[in-house]
């Protein structure tokens, strides 16, 4: 990749496509890959830990990936609750363009694959996940979670996963934090090293 990192917008490196077989919400099927995006050559484990480990999505509402890759997680979204609107948000383009390439060839009619100015500012998410790209720095990671998770609606929650040995607990500590009101932050799976961390938006009992 050189000077590429998966969180370039547009990276120079060349594309080199490529069809890989994985497994998404129990189903087997083939995806399009590339360079330039990350880990192009299979589900990387702490986004399997996260799909393993948080609950079926809503059936109806906005949901959103934050960093979407290639779109496991978008996609997954997408499979297991297909009245939904999934909000595919990188700002790579290269992965945006994979993620519709690979929502057309499912089928999923269901995705939007955008860059992060492109959500409408008056959508509330019923649900978010996300395996964020913590190698852009602490200032940057916190600044994209204090855009994205006051988005929740009301009784909604998003799941991340972080690696124990990239500072888990320590986001952890800042997500209770800085979300200290109107929120509950909880670790509720640890797996292979990393940790999925839920933050719940409260709200009045339904």
């Amino acid at each position: 990749m050189g000077s590429d990192h998966y969180f370039t917008a547009t990276p120079a490196s060349p594309e080199n496509l490529r069809t890989i077989r994985v497994t998404l919400s129990g189903r087997d099927v083939e995806v399009v890959t590339a360079g330039g995006v990350f880990s192009p050559d299979h589900v990387d484990t702490g986004t399997s830990v996260l799909l393993s480990n948080t609950p079926l999505p809503p059936q109806g509402g906005n949901l959103l990936d934050i960093g979407c890759g290639w779109g496991p997680i978008a996609l997954s979204m997408a499979l297991e609750s297909p009245h939904t609107t999934v909000w595919a948000v990188d700002v790579n383009e290269r992965a945006l363009d994979l993620t519709r390439r690979n929502a057309d060839a499912l089928g999923l009619t269901n995705v939007n694959a955008v860059t992060p100015e492109d959500v409408p500012d008056d959508i509330a998410f019923r649900a978010i996940r996300s395996n964020p790209p913590i190698r852009v720095g602490k200032d940057q990671l916190h600044g994209l979670l204090e855009t994205w998770i006051p988005r929740l609606d009301e009784r909604s929650d998003a799941h991340l996963v972080v690696s124990r040995n990239l500072g888990s607990d320590s986001l952890q500590r800042w997500l209770a934090s800085t979300f200290d009101r109107g929120f509950s932050v909880h670790r509720v799976a640890t797996g292979r090293g990393f940790r999925v961390i839920k933050v719940r938006r409260l709200g009045p009992p339904a």
